[in-house]
């Protein structure tokens, strides 16, 4: 089993910073890529970064500039750095990512989710 752990979302005031951490957990043999989405009350999650294994990036139109994807092979870990945070940006930020597992000798690739961590920013 894998379990994906967010962690570092807040209330904080427009223009300030936050960094979100995902960590992975369990029988990992390697993940792929990892992905950051965003909802808010009423909607459908909308993805806002990906990493690849490679650490190729890509970002959704509305943070470009502003949030830095990353990540940690070694820890199993993909970062969102969130700078010039705006009111819009509030919601519940989900962890993504396909993470290859083994189970006698044979190979899998599966996606899994975080539980979420919510992000405030006042105006």
């Amino acid at each position: 089993q894998v379990q994906l752990v967010e962690s570092g979302g807040g209330l904080v005031q427009a223009g300030e910073s936050l960094r979100l951490s995902c960590a992975a957990s369990g029988s990992i043999i390697s993940i792929n890529t990892m992905h950051w989405y965003h909802q808010t009350s009423g909607k459908q999650r909308e993805l806002v970064a990906t990493v690849t294994s490679g650490s190729r990036t890509n970002y959704a139109d509305s943070v470009k500039g502003r949030f830095t994807i990353s990540r940690d092979n070694a820890k199993n870990t993909v970062f969102l750095q969130m700078n010039s945070l705006k009111p819009e940006d509030t919601g519940v930020y989900y962890c993504n990512a396909d993470v290859y597992t083994a189970n006698s000798g044979t190979y899998y690739l599966r996606n899994y989710w975080g539980q979420g961590t919510q992000v405030t920013v006042s105006s």
